[in-house]
């Protein structure tokens, strides 16, 4: 079960004015599950997107960025579940325009203007005939109160649906932000989630809108990490399609409280993802200051967060806390001061110069160990940069789902 993540209910998953959903099962790898999914946007939205860095990155995100280039315009989503096409060569490439084609057919708009969407097994033919039925199936079923079902329509491993919505007003106009997201396992996403759609009704200059989808990403999905592992099909969507009725927003000074609400969902559906990690029990915090620059207290932060030692002593609550200090220090740091460094667990003052803090003790350490929530303060002593990584444990379960994955 998710740690402290309570499932989402339909009636707080608002709907945005331009966006409808339709979900349906199309038997894409498993019988008796929505599968399938395609996402209506109205003309006029305006769309900003990153992708996963991996080099194997998958067919449809290769599809994705061209239509994204050909500055046609986003009008439409088209997503399965189930297999990932990814690793699947010329035919997979042509599977995901078939895709494309399909929704653009259904809908009356041009394939270039349909961005699609894969998650599942890799290395697998896409069985595109069950997947085209699907997205034309879910073409003639479109409704702008469907949110958690496409959130449960794009579920691979996870065990809960992961949405929220977030208003603001600007001008005296009530302004809705939803999202979604997917994600449990093969989670360091290196731009986003595994898959990750947000959008709102409110009004956006186009050239705001670029590079919001990477603002947002980088302070959210860019953060968390449940394994180490960046999936080959890596996407996440910021969708404005103008409805709320105000003047469209030119300057993020404007409007604090969309920029705020925007950052709250991708907030929020990072961290679902990670409290839904594959067998996770411990929801991690880890915040790094002191660092000399940026790329310090990156290197530091994911040590910590990728360690299976670190991880495994989490799911055990044993307070093994050198396990800590020994990642700080293979992190890549050449010239760290270990005498500087200073280690917390919440509040517990676990280590300082160089050894164990006076104050510590193990039963103090064991106590903060056994909490379901828990925060790794780490300050290295070297500049004033700080920033948060969020993570999970490694569990038995962890081991089991990804042994059976396939199966």
């Amino acid at each position: 079960m998710p740690v402290l993540l309570p499932p989402p209910h339909a009636s707080d998953v608002l709907p945005v004015k331009g966006v409808r959903w339709g979900v349906v099962q199309a038997g894409v790898k498993k019988v008796n599950r929505k599968d399938v999914s395609v996402c209506a946007l109205d003309a006029g939205t305006v769309v900003d997107a990153v992708f996963t860095q991996n080099r194997f990155c998958a067919a449809p995100v290769r599809v994705c960025q061209q239509h994204i280039a050909a500055g046609l315009g986003v009008r439409a989503l088209a997503i399965n579940t189930g297999n990932a096409n990814a690793g699947t060569g010329a035919a997979g490439f042509l599977h995901a325009l078939s895709m494309t084609q399909t929704a653009a057919s259904a809908l009356g708009i041009k394939s270039e203007q349909v961005l699609p969407f894969s998650t599942g097994v890799i290395l697998e033919p896409l069985p595109i005939d069950r997947v085209n039925a699907g997205i034309a199936a879910a073409c003639a079923s479109l409704q702008s109160d469907a949110w958690l079902d496409a959130a449960i329509g794009i579920m691979t491993t996870d065990t809960q649906p992961k949405a929220v919505s977030r208003q603001c007003v600007i001008d005296g106009h009530t302004v809705t932000v939803t999202g979604i997201a997917k994600g449990a396992g093969m989670i360091r996403p290196n731009m986003a989630t595994m898959l990750g759609f947000v959008a709102t009704d409110a009004a956006i200059a186009p050239a705001l809108m670029q590079g919001l989808a990477q603002r947002m990403a980088d302070q959210s999905f860019n953060r968390v990490t449940v394994d180490g592992d960046t999936s080959t099909n890596d996407s996440f969507v910021v969708i404005a399609t103008g409805q709320a009725g105000h003047q469209p927003v030119t300057n993020w000074a404007e409007a604090p409280a969309l920029l705020e609400a925007l950052l709250a969902v991708s907030q929020f559906l990072a961290h679902a993802i990670v409290r839904d990690g594959e067998g996770a029990t411990k929801f991690i915090t880890i915040r790094v200051a002191g660092g000399g620059n940026t790329e310090e207290w990156l290197k530091v932060a994911y040590a910590g967060a990728h360690s299976p030692l670190v991880k495994t002593a989490f799911f055990a609550s044993d307070p093994n806390l050198g396990r800590i200090l020994a990642a700080i220090g293979y992190a890549g740091i050449a010239d760290l001061h270990v005498d500087h460094v200073n280690v917390h667990l919440d509040d517990v003052h676990v280590a300082s110069n160089g050894g164990i803090h006076p104050s510590y003790t193990e039963a103090s350490g064991a106590l903060v160990m056994a909490k379901p929530e828990i925060t790794i303060g780490i300050d290295l002593g070297r500049g004033s940069c700080a920033e948060t990584v969020w993570t999970c444990d490694f569990s038995h379960d962890y081991v089991t789902i990804n042994a059976d994955y396939r199966s």
